[in-house]
């Protein structure tokens, strides 16, 4: 990631490394409202549904429950169990780096809601990996034009933290497209 510069625009930095009158609390809380919306459809899932049930809602998306024991694309898992130790501990670094970027940036307010929304998101997973030994993934979307990358065309299941993911890391492209312009 690109060190991140003040621009004329920005306010100046006070000694603590914040933003003048910013405050990274309303991302913290954002960052929980993630978390604890993410865990509470999880534990929502884990009551209602069993490993393999799947519920269709549209012809093209269906709630299922499905345990993913790698990471994205469960990526690595098969790899016997050290993956869950090794994802949880690569989890807990980026929520401390994010915090610090957050504690660095809080005015920033596109970068400050990307960080909070992968922060949210990577502690819910992490939360999974912590009580489960996987993460619960239950949003199962379908179509035929997929069928080239995916079996049956169905995008591999994922759940409000992997949204949440994903949104944070457009937003961060989109911010540092942004800031790049500003520069120019």
């Amino acid at each position: 990631m690109a060190t991140r510069k003040r621009t004329s625009s920005a306010k100046p930095v006070a000694a603590g490394g914040s933003s003048t009158g910013a405050s990274m609390l309303p991302w913290l809380a954002w960052a929980a409202i993630v978390a604890v919306l993410d865990q509470f459809t999880k534990t929502l899932i884990l009551g209602y549904y069993q490993l393999g049930d799947s519920t269709t809602i549209t012809s093209f998306f269906n709630i299922v429950r499905v345990h993913n024991h790698g990471a994205a694309f469960s990526f690595l898992a098969d790899a016997g169990g050290w993956q869950r130790w090794f994802f949880t501990g690569i989890g807990v670094v980026a929520v401390g780096f994010m915090l610090w970027m957050l504690k660095s940036h809080p005015g920033q307010k596109l970068f400050a809601f990307a960080v909070s929304s992968l922060m949210g998101g990577a502690v819910g997973n992490v939360a999974d990996r912590l009580m489960h030994g996987y993460v619960v993934d239950f949003l199962d979307f379908h179509w035929a034009w997929l069928s080239p990358m995916f079996r049956g065309g169905h995008f591999p299941s994922f759940n409000l933290a992997d949204a949440a993911i994903t949104l944070g890391a457009i937003c961060l492209i989109v911010d540092e497209i942004l800031r790049v312009r500003r520069s120019r």
